[in-house]
């Protein structure tokens, strides 16, 4: 294409809405941000519409985030499409025909809502304080079903230890002869004799 140049036509302008923010490759992402604060905010918008095509998807994805950290309670409705475009090439020396191509173009719309949106749709995104609660609701439970499986372990042995552990008081459990935890060779039965395992160390007296 170096014997041709482009025709630059003048683009088909569509109306633009209230609340509606084009976003181009060569704008300011903080002069769009600060525009869509306005709208939202000072305006009292229910809803806005970011719209790039080519190059500028990348930006407006951007910018919709930002918007959203700011403003938790937004839902997100993304569409995405395309435009054909036809570029039309003149020749610049003589004998030469003019050439026309014709390029796709991707276009996505970004909604921003304070109101609930279609659920249904495939580039519906939910409000992100609502998916930052679901996980912390969901971790809390199991927690508690761990914690008190150990809280009761831990009441059980120690009640065991103040009552049959140790065995060495400073009364007569000393005296030589005797062993550590009963007395004589009495220590299967927890150091007293003919005292049953299944009366709990008492006998049937």
């Amino acid at each position: 294409m170096d014997r041709y140049q482009k025709v630059e036509k003048p683009k088909p302008e569509s109306p633009i809405n209230e609340y509606e923010i084009r976003i181009t490759s060569q704008g300011l992402v903080r002069n769009y941000i600060n525009y869509a604060n306005t709208l939202l905010q000072e305006r009292h918008g229910k809803e806005i519409v970011l719209k790039a095509m080519g190059q500028a998807i990348s930006k407006a994805v951007a910018i919709a985030e930002i918007i959203k950290r700011r403003m938790p309670i937004l839902h997100q409705d993304t569409a995405i499409s395309s435009v054909s475009i036809t570029d039309v090439w003149e020749p610049i020396e003589e004998g030469l025909l003019p050439v026309e191509q014709t390029r796709h173009v991707s276009v996505i719309s970004i909604t921003l809502s304070t109101q609930e949106l279609n659920k249904n749709s495939a580039g519906y995104q939910a409000p992100s304080e609502v998916e930052q609660m679901k996980p912390r609701y969901n971790n809390y439970q199991p927690q508690l079903q761990q914690q008190s499986p150990r809280q009761t372990r831990a009441v059980y042995y120690a009640g065991n230890e103040d009552s049959y552990g140790r065995g060495r008081g400073r009364g007569i459990g000393r005296g030589r002869g005797w062993s550590r935890g009963g007395y004589g060779n009495y220590q299967e039965n927890g150091g007293y004799s003919n005292w049953g395992r299944e009366n709990g160390g008492y006998s049937n007296r």
